[in-house]
């Protein structure tokens, strides 16, 4: 077995060839469909993995640990600047692991952000969006409380919405001890951990507790009940396709669960309004982006504050790519700046 190491030295080095190449490289010309091209560095990468056993023919421990691999070589280097420390809360049904990010130049004036990595419900941990939580937490300049939610088939839905919220309301109690804003806290996350982080600022409106100070969903999953023309258009992309969503949602939700259940599926919500502000981005190579639209619009008509950007050349789960793909390293920081910008509304 290859040392990760030496991997991430070769990828990187693969990476870096011109774009023609690494078409080329990939067995075809440019990648176009629905009106966008995809970037040349995730048309490789898809290449490559369609040489590799498909996710649906794996048991769930064996796509965690190949995920894990392969976002070793994927993800990029740690923050500058940026000092993280590992804690343990007490969650709905035993201990919750969180990470805590926090940078050299922090502004206590902004509210923590709690964060929900990616993975369908089912694979993911603390690693899965390290780098993209530094990037986070040095651009805003703020603390990030990531979370390491139990994860299905083991535990299913809710379990891991179950402890994002308890993480969510823990970090509000506690913001002041990292640094932050006291008595609030932003919550955020992307794929399924957007669909939790929708979910955590709509299940504050229904308690009658205060909002988040913002919600930051990245490539949401937010309708899990529905068919949208992007789940067809890019129903082959790289890397959810449209059967790996469907075998994430069949180990994520139970037997008797309701895929038009809100807190499966935040957008079947009726009343939108008075959520939090929110940063809503897309990826175009991906089966979610036409719900991640609707949802952002949704938002807007409801009165609610929306900035919304489309990343049309990327793929799903681009926030794990930063070490490979310099677009999705870009697109991480730009994310960033949006949410910095945000607070600085937030703080006026």
């Amino acid at each position: 077995m290859a040392d990760p190491a030496v991997q991430k030295f070769i990828l990187k080095a693969l990476m870096s060839l011109p774009s023609p190449v690494l078409r080329a490289m990939s067995g075809g010309g440019t990648v176009y469909r629905g009106g966008r091209t995809l970037d040349p560095r995730f048309q490789f990468l898809a290449a490559a993995a369609a040489r590799t056993p498909s996710v649906t023919t794996l048991s769930p421990a064996e796509v965690r640990a190949a995920s894990a691999k392969g976002l070793v070589a994927v993800s990029g280097p740690p923050e500058p600047g940026v000092r993280n420390e590992s804690l343990s809360i007490d969650g709905p049904h035993g201990p919750v692991r969180l990470r805590a990010y926090r940078p050299a130049d922090q502004d206590s004036a902004t509210p923590l952000i709690v964060f929900a990595h990616f993975g369908g419900g089912v694979i993911g941990d603390l690693e899965t969006c390290h780098a993209f939580c530094g990037i986070l937490a040095r651009i805003a300049r703020t603390a990030v409380l990531s979370v390491d939610y139990r994860l299905a088939p083991d535990h299913r839905f809710p379990a891991g919405l179950d402890d994002v919220l308890a993480a969510f309301r823990w970090g509000r109690e506690n913001a002041a001890r990292f640094g932050a804003a006291s008595g609030t806290a932003a919550i955020g996350g992307d794929s399924m951990g957007g669909n939790f982080a929708a979910i955590v600022a709509q299940e504050m409106k229904r308690t009658g507790e205060a909002q988040p100070a913002l919600q930051l969903l990245i490539y949401p999953a937010v309708d899990v009940a529905s068919e949208t023309p992007s789940m067809t258009t890019y129903a082959d992309a790289y890397p959810l396709s449209r059967p790996i969503m469907d075998w994430f949602m069949g180990h994520y939700m139970g037997p008797d669960a309701d895929p038009a259940d809100p807190r499966l599926s935040p957008d079947k919500t009726v009343d939108l309004s008075g959520l939090a502000p929110a940063v809503v981005i897309t990826a175009g190579f991906d089966p979610l982006v036409d719900q991640g639209e609707a949802y952002a619009k949704r938002l807007i008509a409801a009165g609610v504050s929306v900035r919304y950007r489309c990343y049309d050349s990327l793929a799903h789960g681009f926030t794990a790519f930063t070490g490979a793909v310099p677009a999705a390293d870009a697109a991480c920081r730009e994310i960033a700046r949006l949410v910095r910008e945000q607070f600085d509304y937030w703080v006026d």
